[in-house]
């Protein structure tokens, strides 16, 4: 092969993008091949679609296999550089005035053959320049693979903390308006209180939009040092052989003391706050009974609702006590047409539950549906050892402590209006806006399984 030959092989195997021979190369959609590395940076920056370097033509996915012969043949032509590159600036012991031909292992040094039979250095592993650079050169691949991977949970994290700043303002505004709300219906000389209520409120929530916001700051942060580290690695790799092994140790300690500083997410909570006298004024409107004893093998779920998952649920009495199988409580025996009502249940025992009123159905189907607009509902899950409480009609997630005991329901018919509290801090947990009702309203229950 002619020397213009070589030189026009040679070039076929160097990436457009960082001008290097392919580390880790791909070949994407339209042909093309790069540097894994150097697509994953590439396509990060431009966000979707992903356009190929080259051509400008669109790739359908983004994840592709190693091409090994490309990666083999690379590694040949920068075995071929590298030794014209050393032989220039090739390294001289001081003390025995040899070439450092080999690498220790242990000490992650370059040494010359007298070097490696001394006594510091004869009972550790060594290995030629060319072989210890490749085998690191893999491992700092492998390190880059699980860098990346934690840029792409990192970023993931990241959106997901901005959607909770978006959603938390948005629940603050409207919780500041359901509080409003329940003062007034107690009297007007609870208006001092109500302020302050506000002011804590804001106070709190003012807090928990700093530290989302923090989070969101170190978040952001810690993506850009972990893919500011996967840039020196991939600019690393590229490196001569004695280079890259003399920095070798320095990168791979930075490296990881950046994949442990990972932020932990923030879990924006408001402190409930009691509401004087609203158990007293709602006891004066208390039913008992609403509920039946024992637990049918009823199963629930919502029509055109994305969260309308069956829930498998143990058994049990109203006291909250489990019996032991699996089943729904079925809607209690009294029917709502008018007036002011309220209960509690006691939910001690009880990590997920569903809670609330529907219409009352004289359909004796098992498997009954409830559309949207017919049941107002508090739902608890526990996930990943982690609790939340949510409503439907829309799905809306309550940034406030989770109940730890009784719960109160209130439903206003007239006023077309339901309530859930708190018994033992005597909070507001969460009350629909008014919606007139037109049809007959019973109390629901449905345990899940502890």
């Amino acid at each position: 092969m002619d020397l213009d030959t070589l030189q026009a092989f040679q070039n076929e195997l160097i990436c457009s993008i960082c001008m290097n021979y392919y580390l880790d190369p791909v070949t994407i959609d339209c042909g093309h091949s790069f540097c894994s590395p150097c697509l994953r940076l590439c396509w990060e920056e431009a966000q979707t679609p992903m356009y190929c370097p080259e051509c400008r033509g669109i790739s359908q996915k983004s994840d592709f296999k190693t091409n090994i012969t490309l990666k083999k043949l690379a590694s040949l032509a920068r075995h071929a550089r590298t030794y014209h590159v050393d032989s220039f600036v090739e390294q001289i012991c001081v003390v025995h005035k040899e070439s450092k031909g080999l690498f220790c292992e242990a000490d992650k040094r370059l040494l010359c053959m007298s070097c490696s039979e001394s006594p510091e250095h004869v009972a550790h592993s060594h290995c030629s320049v060319q072989w210890a650079a490749e085998e690191h050169r893999e491992k700092l691949l492998k390190r880059m693979g699980s860098l990346w991977n934690m840029t792409q949970e990192m970023q993931n994290n990241l959106n997901q903390e901005v959607s909770k700043i978006e959603s938390f303002e948005d629940y603050v505004a409207l919780r500041k308006v359901m509080i409003k709300a329940e003062y007034q219906k107690i009297h007007l000389f609870l208006h001092e209180e109500e302020q302050l209520h506000l002011e804590t409120v804001a106070k709190e929530a003012k807090e928990i939009f700093r530290q989302l916001q923090e989070s969101e700051f170190r978040m952001a942060q810690q993506k850009e040092s972990l893919k500011e580290m996967y840039r020196e690695l991939t600019e690393m790799c590229h490196k001569p052989d004695m280079e890259l092994l003399q920095d070798l140790g320095n990168v791979l300690q930075r490296t990881e003391l950046v994949e442990v500083q990972k932020p932990q997410p923030v879990n924006p909570e408001l402190t409930p706050q009691s509401i004087t006298g609203i158990l007293d004024i709602l006891n004066n409107f208390r039913v008992d009974n609403v509920l039946i004893q024992e637990a049918t093998n009823q199963y629930m779920r919502f029509s055109k609702d994305p969260g309308s998952t069956l829930l498998g649920v143990a058994q049990r009495d109203i006291s909250g006590e489990p019996q032991g199988t699996e089943g729904c409580a079925a809607p209690g025996p009294q029917v709502f047409t008018c007036g002011r009502h309220y209960w509690e249940v006691d939910l001690t025992y009880s990590p997920s539950w569903i809670l609330g009123v529907c219409k009352d159905s004289s359909t004796s189907e098992a498997d009954a549906v409830f559309h949207p607009e017919e049941a107002f509902f508090l739902f608890s899950l526990k996930i990943n050892n982690r609790y939340s409480l949510s409503t439907n009609s829309p799905t809306l997630f309550q940034f406030v402590k989770r109940p730890l005991g009784r719960i109160g329901v209130f439903l206003d018919y007239d006023n077309g209006t339901v309530s859930f509290y708190d018994v033992s801090r005597g909070s507001l947990i969460y009350s629909f806006p008014p919606s007139p009702f037109s049809f007959p309203l019973k109390p629901f229950l449905c345990f899940g399984t502890p």
